[in-house]
């Protein structure tokens, strides 16, 4: 071939179509992020009606919650109101027992008995609002409990009754850490009147 002789041509490739531009790879990545669109909106739906009925549920057990709690303050308070009426009737029965055994202390312990007689009615009261008055009738020991035996002698009798109301009192003074506001100051009240009974029956045993 001499150098005048045309070079001879060597066909082209036909240019690559725009669709085989596209590599594989991408064109798996678009297809699972076309699959993939609607699972953020399900997930989002689905969150959505669990956060729901998480709140109702929360809903129903507050709203039920409340009688519950309503029916354990009502129960506790009626345990401590007991406990208050049979405390005083104890020491109704202890006064009484005393002033048996030892009638020339009548006259001494009946305001003190008559205090105590009222005590044991306002625990007893069904209307919380109402003062009741002290009865002047024997009242049952104790709620049917034994007659307290009393010592011979006078002056530890009376020593015995204090003793009583102490215990009572301190007894009532704890008791107001877990009473609502109401009974908390019938007991503050009740037990700073045993207080002032202790003093009373022990005030001649210091002259």
């Amino acid at each position: 071939m001499s150098v005048s002789d045309p070079m001879p041509s060597v066909p082209l490739a036909p240019p690559a179509s725009r669709a085989s531009l596209v590599s594989p790879a991408s064109t798996a990545t678009s297809a699972s992020a076309a699959s993939s669109a609607p699972l953020p909106r399900r997930r989002s739906l689905l969150l959505g009606g669990g956060a729901l009925g998480a709140v109702a549920l929360l809903s129903g057990c507050s709203g039920d919650s409340e009688p519950r709690r309503d029916a354990d303050s009502d129960a506790a308070v009626a345990l401590l109101r007991a406990r208050g009426a049979r405390d005083s009737a104890a020491l109704l029965a202890r006064y009484d027992a005393t002033v048996d055994a030892h009638p020339a202390l009548a006259r001494r312990l009946a305001p003190l008995r008559e205090e105590t007689a009222r005590h044991v009615a306002v625990f007893t009261a069904k209307d919380r609002s109402a003062s009741p008055s002290a009865t002047a009738s024997r009242s049952p020991s104790a709620g049917g409990e034994r007659v307290p035996e009393v010592p011979e002698s006078e002056k530890k009798a009376l020593s015995a009754l204090a003793q009583a109301e102490r215990r009572t009192a301190d007894a009532r003074t704890t008791a107001l850490a877990t009473a609502p506001p109401e009974l908390a100051r019938l007991l503050a009240s009740v037990a700073a009147c045993g207080a002032a009974h202790v003093y009373l029956l022990t005030r001649h045993d210091a002259d």
